[in-house]
C-alpha cells in the first residue's frame, strides 16, 4: 500500500537568505475564507469581533495580530488566518477551508522592500503601503496576496502549486538586490 506523506508547500526550498533579506515559510494555522451572505456584512463583522476579538478588515487592510489575523482578500471576502473559525460565523457567511491551498512566506530584513519592487507593480513606499496594508496583486507574474507586517517584514501568499516558482523568483530578486548593495 502506498503511504502518503504530508509536506509543506515549500518543503526543502526554504529558508534562503541573500544580503540582509531572508525568505522563510510560515505555518499560518488554519486559513478560512469568509464570504458574507447578501445583507450580512455587518452581522458577520459583529460575529467576528465577538468570536475572535478582531474587526472585519476594510478593503486593503488587515486586523488582528500574529496567530489570529483577518485579511481583506478581495471584494466582500475575508481570509481568517490562524484560528479555527467559530461555528456562529456560518450563520452570516459561507466558510471555506483554504489551509492546504496556499503557500505563506515571510520576507524580512533590510532590502526586503527593494526585493519586492522587483516582484510586484505596487507602490510599496513607507508612506503609501503601511503596516497592516494588504493587496491581492501580481507577485512575479502570479496572482497572490501581499501584506505588510512591519517596516521590513512582509507576508507573501500564492497558491500552493506556485510555491516553488515564487521562491525561485524571490531568491533571484534577493540575489540582485544583494549584489547591487555590494556594488557588483
Amino acid at each position: 500500500m502506498t503511504e502518503l506523506i504530508a509536506k509543506s508547500p515549500c518543503d526543502g526550498l526554504l529558508p534562503v537568505a541573500h544580503g540582509a533579506a531572508k525568505l522563510s515559510q510560515v505555518n499560518p494555522g488554519r486559513l478560512t475564507t469568509l464570504l458574507p451572505y447578501r445583507g450580512k456584512d455587518a452581522a458577520l463583522a459583529r460575529a467576528l469581533q465577538e468570536a475572535h476579538g478582531m474587526d472585519a478588515p476594510a478593503p486593503g487592510r488587515t486586523t488582528g495580530k500574529a496567530g489570529a489575523r483577518a485579511i481583506w482578500f478581495g471584494q466582500r471576502a475575508i481570509l481568517l488566518m490562524g484560528p479555527e473559525p467559530a461555528a456562529g460565523l456560518a450563520r452570516h457567511a459561507a466558510l471555506t477551508d483554504q489551509s492546504d491551498g496556499w503557500a505563506v512566506l515571510r520576507l524580512e530584513g533590510t532590502g526586503a522592500q527593494d526585493v519586492l519592487a522587483r516582484l510586484t507593480p505596487l507602490d510599496l513606499r513607507d508612506g503609501v503601503f503601511r503596516r497592516g496594508h494588504t493587496a491581492r496583486t501580481d507577485l512575479a507574474h502570479m496572482m497572490g496576496s501581499l501584506t505588510r507586517l512591519g517596516p521590513q517584514n512582509w507576508q507573501l501568499m500564492v497558491m500552493r502549486s506556485f510555491a516553488a516558482t515564487l521562491v525561485h523568483e524571490a531568491e533571484t530578486a534577493m540575489k540582485a538586490v544583494a549584489a547591487r548593495s555590494r556594488g557588483v
